[in-house]
């Protein structure tokens, strides 16, 4: 039924809106009333698609009804106090409604912000507060400044003025963190975020008119409503869609990378301060020098700040790198790179020190029947729980790494063959799903180098397999070399002479 419903519904919101606008009001009021059934009638949609959830899923939905149903209330009671009342005060109860729909909206996308980040999202604040301060500063020289020092309205009427512009830097401000978030972004969530673009839009171009003195009639006024009436009915739109359960779900933040929207955005807002000062000085007159001291001051601030996140994240990522290059993906053991480097450092410190060293090769038995048993995810599983459960067996000072397919080799720093071989034996009766494994273990002789050294505990491996598997065994001495016997030139012409018939 949602599925149905939703489609009907934008077909509703979309003759609706078409129709208030193709279709002149005769009487001032019906356009109103157009209005303000249309706002009621998607912040009663709201409420009646979110009654059912929980109370955190819904709560959001109904601080967007909520400001919603004041701001078209606003509308009902400004045409009352201006139509029919006859008079004209700024502010009435008219503005209090209309700026209940910024503080009710913005307390909304904080619940759904809250509930979306599982943790704070340091990068997503960082682009969010330079792009409202760099919008902030904008509408400060061209908005705030000029409505705070109008002395044409008294007191409150100029902090209200100021108030609808604030209003909408707040709005901004929540919709580029909540863009800048992660999370699911499904249907519901880019109805939802259309929705706050159109009040935005709709706002923006009020302000826009004011600066330009253009007071829109007709058509052109039912155009800037619309944009308002579009805003009410994705609203419902967005509670509507089945998506909508998922827009406050819970995700892990992402990682502070730049996309090239949001690189060029942060390039623009970056930009507003030096062209405010630009355009003053081309005019002649600085009138906005502290607030842009102070706007450039904090766009630099945090355009640093950024620049430490991303080089932190640069850092992090070499090492992720660097680690990956040395684990095996699968085990999370050290892999074989690892091993290489490891052993030959261990040898050079035995040697130092005078301490013995051991080496081990471990491989499972009969892992292909195994494998060819139970298929590769079994043989996969097996392998990461021998690992874990041997890990589990060995000393704190062994290395455990993984050599290749299902050969492991153990590194035992001070111990002898014996003490190995007992240290090896735990870690073979933990061997998980009833699984065996052969060892062959070789002890370092203090001159023989790290290829020489595994060639002689695979050796051991090898017969410990030949002699029936399960079983560890101990490597031989290793056999020095023989020297080869050097001889002089010399030497080498008497003896080529011995063997060479004589002339005489």
């Amino acid at each position: 039924m949602s599925g149905r419903a939703w489609k009907l519904y934008a077909v509703v919101a979309v003759a609706i809106t078409a129709g208030f606008v193709a279709v002149p009001a005769a009487v001032g009021w019906r356009e109103v009333t157009a209005q303000v059934a249309i706002g009621y009638f998607a912040a009663i949609t709201i409420v009646v698609r979110t009654r059912r959830n929980s109370w955190s899923d819904w709560l959001p939905w109904w601080c967007f009804a909520l400001g919603i149903g004041a701001n078209a209330s606003g509308i009902a009671v400004d045409y009352y106090i201006r139509n029919v009342l006859q008079i004209a005060p700024y502010p009435s109860v008219a503005d209090l409604c209309d700026l209940l729909l910024y503080l009710a909206v913005a307390t909304g996308l904080v619940l759904i912000i809250r509930r979306r980040s599982m943790e704070t999202d340091w990068a997503a604040l960082v682009d969010t507060t330079t792009i409202t301060t760099g919008l902030g500063l904008l509408a400060w020289v061209f908005v705030i400044q000029p409505a705070a020092l109008n002395q044409a309205l008294p007191l409150l009427g100029r902090i209200t003025q100021v108030a609808y512009p604030v209003g909408d830097i707040m709005l901004l401000a929540m919709t580029v963190r909540l863009l800048r978030g992660g999370g699911d972004r499904n249907s519901s969530f880019w109805w939802l975020t259309a929705a706050l673009g159109s009040f935005m839009v709709g706002d923006t171009t009020w302000v826009v008119l004011g600066s330009l003195n253009v007071d829109p009639v007709g058509l052109g006024a039912r155009l800037v409503h619309a944009v308002y009436l579009c805003g009410f009915l994705l609203f419902g739109l967005a509670a509507l869609h089945p998506s909508a359960r998922d827009v406050s779900a819970p995700a892990p933040p992402e990682a502070p990378r730049l996309s090239a929207p949001m690189l060029a955005m942060l390039t623009v807002t970056s930009m507003i301060a030096p062209a405010i000062l630009a355009e003053q000085v081309w005019r002649g007159k600085v009138t906005d020098g502290a607030a842009i001291v102070v706007g450039s001051a904090a766009l630099f601030l945090l355009v640093v700040t950024r620049m430490a996140q991303l080089l932190r994240q640069v850092e992090h990522q070499a090492t992720r790198v660097r680690d990956l290059a040395r684990q095996d993906e699968l085990t999370g053991l050290p892999n074989r790179r690892a091993w290489n480097d490891e052993l030959p450092r261990v040898l050079e410190r035995a040697r130092r020190d005078g301490t013995p060293v051991c080496v081990a090769i471990l491989d499972l038995d009969h892992f292909k029947l195994f494998n060819d048993t139970y298929g590769h995810p079994a043989g996969d599983r097996l392998l990461k729980a021998a690992a874990a459960a041997w890990h589990g067996e060995l000393r704190a000072v062994d290395t455990l790494a993984r050599y290749g397919g299902e050969e492991f080799v153990v590194l035992l720093p001070n111990v002898n063959t014996t003490r190995a071989i007992v240290v090896l034996d735990r870690a073979k009766q933990a061997t998980p799903l009833g699984q065996t494994f052969s060892a062959g273990v070789a002890v370092w002789d203090g001159t023989e180098t790290s290829d020489q050294l595994l060639s002689r505990a695979d050796e051991a491996l090898y017969a410990a397999k030949a002699d029936g598997r399960n079983q560890i065994t101990a490597a031989a001495p290793r056999v020095p070399e023989q020297p080869v016997a050097r001889i002089t030139r010399r030497e080498a012409r008497l003896a080529r002479a011995a063997r060479e018939p004589s002339d005489r």
